[in-house]
């Protein structure tokens, strides 16, 4: 594993946080990092990851500052909410995002304005906890192609296994012991060379969007030794909600239909 030194200033909110997380990320898990320096060293990047934990962002923010990159996150504008916590964010370069909201467009300026700034973006395609029952990646939002379209820079596809052994999908008590194996592997640039001068059509943005997930996709399946399904999970036509916990949704109809 190849650690870079890290170039930019931290500021005082990753001043903070490293000497707290860090550590407790080292004592709580065995990490393996697989071909991080493809993170390029400077400029504006997107690194794009399949999301399994909700301690994953941590786990992905180790990954990227371990290669010599302050990780900005697109977060969900409801931690913002909070004085405390919404300063902390802010100082520390995140992007509040309101999901499934018209004023997502501002989160977008926002990233575009970030990458341009040579600042390395942190994207979750799939926009929320993967609802695969297996935790296999769903289909893609456009935001990672839209904004990589937008501004030319790299996409970095980045495939992850083992944060949900640590924090399962939509529960809150970690499971700290045994020391949890986690492998983060970054893959080669997504080409999208050959779109980046067409309209931004529908179809345009979706195929950038098919081939970042299919990166992913390939990378996830490496560190499984399985195969992923042919057909990516899709929660609106599994009539499944896109935010928030689907296993409350499941719970409400099987009450009502006990009723």
């Amino acid at each position: 594993m190849t650690v870079r030194k890290l170039q930019q200033h931290r500021g005082w909110a990753f001043g903070v946080a490293v000497p707290i997380v860090k550590p407790t990320l080292l004592a709580a898990t065995s990490r393996t990092w697989i071909d991080g320096d493809k993170i390029p060293s400077t400029g504006g990047c997107i690194v794009a990851l399949n999301h399994i934990s909700h301690v994953d962002p941590l786990l992905a923010a180790h990954f990227v500052y371990d290669h010599g990159r302050l990780p900005r996150y697109l977060a969900k504008s409801g931690l913002f909410k909070n004085r405390l916590l919404g300063g902390f964010l802010r100082e520390a370069g995140q992007i509040p995002v309101e999901r499934l909201s018209r004023n997502a467009v501002g989160a977008f300026d926002s990233a575009v304005e970030a990458v341009r700034r040579g600042e390395c973006v942190v994207v979750y395609p799939e926009g929320t906890l993967t609802r695969d029952p297996d935790l296999w990646p769903m289909a893609g939002k456009s935001g990672a192609a839209r904004i990589a379209l937008e501004t030319g820079c790299p996409v970095i596809p980045v495939g992850q296994w083992g944060a949900h052994e640590v924090l399962p999908p939509y529960t809150t008590r970690p499971k700290l012991v045994p020391r949890k194996r986690v492998v983060m592997k970054a893959g080669d640039p997504v080409d999208l060379s050959d779109l980046a001068e067409q309209p931004r059509t529908t179809e345009v943005i979706a195929e950038a969007t098919g081939r970042i997930m299919a990166a992913i996709v390939a990378i996830v399946e490496e560190l499984r030794g399985e195969e992923a399904p042919v057909e990516r999970f899709d929660p609106r036509r599994a009539g499944v909600r896109q935010i928030g916990n689907p296993r409350k949704q499941q719970r409400t109809t099987d009450d009502e239909g006990r009723s």
